[in-house]
């Protein structure tokens, strides 16, 4: 089994609803994400996946997020979630599965990080 991993980062504004403390306030973060990709077999040129194909996909999601009030996402809306971490690793978890379905690859994992010492992980099962 291979794994590869990239990583991007956006910058954008949350709030928790129901928090008691200063996370309920606006605030915002400078976003990193880490993601995992897994697969059995390499291609013809030794690669598991073009690490530039795993880019595009998650800059397309990450171009979504940037400079945003996370809370007003419709995905976040609509589900009533509050944007915390582990809801974000979730939601770029699943949008890369759609993206990438095409690909011989599994994401395996997404992590997010709010700051350098704090970060949720979303596990495929």
């Amino acid at each position: 089994m291979y794994e590869l991993k990239i990583i991007s980062s956006f910058d954008a504004a949350h709030s928790l609803k129901g928090y008691q403390g200063d996370c309920a306030n606006l605030h915002g973060h400078t976003w990193t994400i880490e993601v995992y990709v897994v697969g059995d077999k390499l291609n013809e040129l030794g690669l598991l996946v073009d690490f530039k194909d795993v880019k595009k996909y998650t800059n397309e999601i990450v171009q979504r997020l940037d400079h945003q009030y996370l809370n007003n996402l419709p995905d976040f809306q609509a589900k009533e979630l509050n944007p915390t971490a582990e809801n974000l690793s979730k939601y770029i978890y699943d949008e890369l599965v759609k993206k990438l379905g095409h690909l011989d690859v599994e994401v395996s994992k997404v992590a997010v990080w709010e700051s350098p010492k704090a970060c949720a992980t979303y596990l495929a099962r």
